[in-house]
């Protein structure tokens, strides 16, 4: 029987063979990958298609790594069943591994929706090196491009194709770009800048059908949206998200909601089986719930903790919360926790708007605590906003000063400061 096995080598599977061979250096660890190359960084696939960064320079730990740390690796091969009672893994419908305690780190994978003509050559996702392959081999016979999804995933796949020189339009279900992490009035902002490098965006509409091409009716040769509108394009990129890889437990005793449901020692509801990264539903500290977190150092952090635990060291998962940090575009933006509530009138809200200077700053409290904000084109202070918010720490006394430019540690009370760094 293996002692380790963990489906999966990206972030939540790799934090969590490092924190393994911490405690354990020499129990038998498995990591199974449908990928060649499990330890790239998926963040860094703009940078792919865009040709500022290689395979090697997305690598985020060296192909020497699973050798180093005593692991067999083995790529290019999918798990398709788990036999929780007999504690085996099947791979491929062939192969049987035993297992001891087993990590379901499978992440996520790309929602696509139904459209029709969905089957042509030409359309990609935007979340793995295999996609990103395939956009950049299309590129160098193409112009005109449509990415379906204007989320974070959209707009990195609209930025890195419009440094290829590719006419880009960006197609958004809602009325604004980015409507999961920005308000409208930062959304606005966020559209100005897309649209003044060159991205066309269309909100408020959906693509309907893709089109052939008049001389190959198999290869993309526009889409067809909702209004009717046709607009010529070569590839079709669809950015809309990522849903949890949950076919594994599917029809099992393991407790699913959204993903799979694990504990503060991300266990699942199967004894000696844990689960981590964006196919679990961990706890949020912010809202003291569990949720899907789809966010790359929450799935290694996770992965560390599930690790520990496997080992037989006992730690807690500390939890993370809905936070994103990105510069597309030049545009740096941060924004964390709760920030376009419905309820309104619940919330305290400070802005400061600079247009000229694409600058927004707002920020959300709730009985003098912090609960989000969202920081766009100055974004210095965002750690100190950060700490705060994670550690509930009621900044009555100071909020008349939260959005001065003088703001720092060094201007904060030392009490304040004190509660800031509290291990909770």
């Amino acid at each position: 029987m293996t002692k380790y096995v963990i489906i999966g080598g990206s972030a939540g599977g790799i934090g969590a063979v490092e924190a393994i061979r911490e405690v354990d250096p020499m129990g038998e660890l498995i990591v199974i990958s449908y990928e060649q190359v499990p330890q790239y960084s998926r963040p860094m696939i703009s940078e792919y298609v865009s040709k500022e960064a290689t395979l090697d320079t997305m690598k985020y730990r060296s192909d020497q790594f699973w050798k180093n740390k005593n692991v067999k690796l083995l790529t290019g091969r999918a798990a398709t069943k788990i036999d929780f009672d007999k504690k085996q893994v099947e791979l491929d419908g062939k192969q049987r591994i035993d297992y001891d305690k087993l990590l379901i780190a499978t992440g996520g994978k790309p929602f696509v929706p139904k459209m029709e003509g969905a089957d042509k050559t030409g359309i990609f996702t935007f979340t793995e090196l295999s996609s990103a392959e395939g956009i950049e081999a299309k590129l160098e016979t193409s112009k005109n491009a449509v990415v379906i999804g204007g989320g974070l995933i959209g707009v990195s796949a609209s930025e890195a194709l419009i440094k290829r020189k590719i006419n880009v339009t960006l197609v958004e279900l809602k009325d604004n770009i980015l409507n999961l992490i920005l308000d409208k009035t930062a959304s606005e902002l966020a559209e100005k800048v897309l649209t003044d490098d060159g991205v066309t965006i269309i909100t408020g509409q959906s693509v309907q059908r893709i089109l052939g091409r008049k001389d190959n009716q198999a290869a993309v040769g526009g889409v067809v949206m909702t209004d009717g509108t046709q607009i010529p394009c070569d590839l079709v990129v669809v950015a809309i998200g990522v849903i949890p890889r949950t076919e594994l437990v599917k029809e099992t005793p393991v407790k699913v909601n959204r993903g799979i449901v694990v504990d503060r020692l991300m266990r699942t509801s199967i004894p000696d089986v844990y689960a981590c990264g964006d196919v679990a539903e961990a706890h949020d500290f912010l809202i003291n719930q569990t949720r899907l977190l789809p966010l790359w150092p929450v799935a290694h952090l996770g992965g560390r903790v599930a690790g520990y635990n496997m080992a037989g060291k006992k730690t807690e998962y500390e939890g993370g919360t809905v936070m994103s940090s990105l510069k597309y575009f030049d545009l740096p933006v941060v924004t964390v926790g709760t920030v376009n509530p419905e309820d309104l009138d619940a919330y305290e809200i400070l802005i400061e708007l600079k247009p000229e200077k694409t600058v927004y700053k707002k920020i959300l409290l709730k009985d003098n605590v912090i609960v989000g904000f969202i920081f766009l084109g100055a974004i210095e202070n965002a750690g100190i906003f950060f700490r705060l918010l994670k550690n509930h720490v009621d900044v009555s006394e100071i909020k008349d000063r939260l959005l001065s430019e003088d703001f720092g540690i060094i201007t904060m009370p030392e009490q304040l400061r004190q509660k800031m760094f509290v291990v909770n």
